[in-house]
Formats: structure tokens, sequence, C-alpha cells
């Protein structure tokens, strides 16, 4: 009997390597998005598809097709980090990230082209300025839209946190001792912290996660000790919650329709000189 049970020890030993290798994060995209979409009572039209380099969604709404990038999935280490990816990305269309750009490019080339000579240098700095402020906005949407998606999927939405600490951070970050891409990861924690306490309880073991609560913790600590500063993020929590929802909404209602995108056609076709 005991010689049976030790050939079954070793064979599981045998075994594990062999399919242990054969997960991949890319390979689990299109498991993972299904999961999700149906779970959020998305448009089974929706397609995944991992790309190389950065993914870019500007006709997710016309192909119904959400690209995932191949560099992200290399800092996913299990369904759930793969489900963050993948529900950023969906949450970056849903919120209509894609729209907002256009408009903004769209006016940022209409100013650039009328500057003079000598505000050239300083409006550019400035819009440099402005855009990486939107970029930082826009992906702050699309994390807490992902969020949703991923709870109502089942998967732990703590894996966000864990996906943008493991990418690189800012050189800013690192000289502070800040944790990589720390502001997006507390956005995150903030928004899960008050709209999904039980997540937040339920934790997420890795070491990744151990040392962003080192970071956030004591961040949490002086907020909940001020009663300004605590009601002023129950209520802006409370707001960014409702807007989600709403967002969510509106996306199925229209699919993928949006304000943002029409007031680019309308812009495009002021300004466009008419065919002769």
């Amino acid at each position: 009997m005991k010689k049976v049970i030790l050939s079954l020890f070793v064979a599981a030993i045998m075994v594990l390597p062999s399919n242990a290798a054969t997960w991949s994060a890319a390979s689990r995209v299109s498991v993972v998005g299904a999961k999700i979409v149906t779970a959020n009572s998305l448009p089974s039209t929706i397609k995944f598809k991992v790309v190389n380099g950065a993914a870019d969604n500007s006709s997710a709404t016309i192909n119904n097709t959400i690209q995932v990038s191949s560099t992200d999935l290399t800092y996913a280490g299990n369904d759930h980090e793969v489900a963050y990816v993948v529900a950023h990305e969906l949450g970056g269309v849903i919120a209509d990230n894609v729209g907002k750009q256009k408009v903004r490019n769209f006016v940022k080339n209409a100013i650039s082209s009328n500057l003079s000579s000598d505000n050239v240098i300083s409006t550019a700095m400035n819009s440099n300025y402005a855009t990486s402020k939107a970029s930082t906005s826009d992906n702050k949407a699309a994390d807490v839209m992902g969020i949703d998606l991923m709870i109502n999927g089942g998967y732990n939405p703590l894996a966000g946190i864990v996906v943008l600490t493991k990418m690189p951070g800012s050189s800013w970050e690192i000289l502070q001792g800040k944790p990589a891409n720390s502001e997006r990861a507390m956005y995150i924690y903030d928004y899960l912290t008050y709209n999904f306490p039980s997540k937040v309880k339920a934790g997420y073991g890795c070491n990744e996660y151990r040392a962003f609560l080192a970071y956030a913790n004591p961040i949490v600590s002086e907020r909940n000790a001020d009663k300004k500063k605590l009601a002023k993020f129950n209520k802006e929590q409370a707001k960014l919650k409702s807007e989600r929802t709403k967002q969510l909404a509106k996306y199925k209602a229209t699919g993928g329709l949006s304000s943002w995108n029409v007031s680019y056609e309308l812009l495009k076709s002021i300004t466009e000189p008419e065919n002769q």
C-alpha cells in the first residue's frame, strides 16, 4: 500500500510541472474575457485579441474587438490578474476614453495650427502636461470600471493593484519609496475600500500586495482620523460608484455610442471644407 501511495505521489510531482508550463496569460484572455462579458450582460459579439505593443481600441465599438497588450500580460501571473488587464481595456471602451481623446487631440491640433512661433514652445509644454494628466485620469476611469466588471465576473479586484505595482513606475516614485503606479493603485484601493469593503477584507496573498498595504494603510489611517477628509472621501466615492453604474448602463443601451464621439464628428463637420 505504501508503495502505491509513493508511486502516485511521484507521478503527481512529475505531472505538475508539465501542467504548470501550459498556462500562459495570453492563452487565457479569450476565456477570461468571455466570462467577464457574460457576467456583465455585455454584447456576446465582443471578442478579445492579444496584440504586440500598446493596445489600440479606437475602433472597438465598430469591430467589437478589444485589443489586449501582450506587454501588459507579462505582469499577469494568474486568471485574476489576466482579468484586470482585460477588464481595464474593456473598461476604457465603456468609459469612452477613446472618444475623449479624439476631442482632445482635435482641439489640441486646432490650437497648435494657429500658434505664432513665439508661443509654440510654451504652449507645447503646457499641452503635454495636460495630455499627461488626461491620460492618468482616463486610466483611472478605465481601472475602476474594470474593477466593477471583474467583481461581477467573480475575479479578485485586488489583482488590479498587484498588476499595476508589478509594472514599471516612474523614477520619482522610486525616489519617494512609493510602489510603482501608486496613484492609480491607490485610486483602485480607495474605490474598493468604500464600495466593496468585503473584497478588501478578503485580501490577496502575495508580496506585491503586502508591500502596497505598507504604503496605503498610513494614508487610510490619516484620512479616517480627519472627519472632514473622511466626509469628502465618502461623498466622492459614492458619486464615483453612481457614475460607473450609469456609464455601464448607457454603454449597454447605446452599443457604445457616446456624446464624446458625437462632439468629435460635429467638430469635424464644422471645420472640414465642403466637397465642391
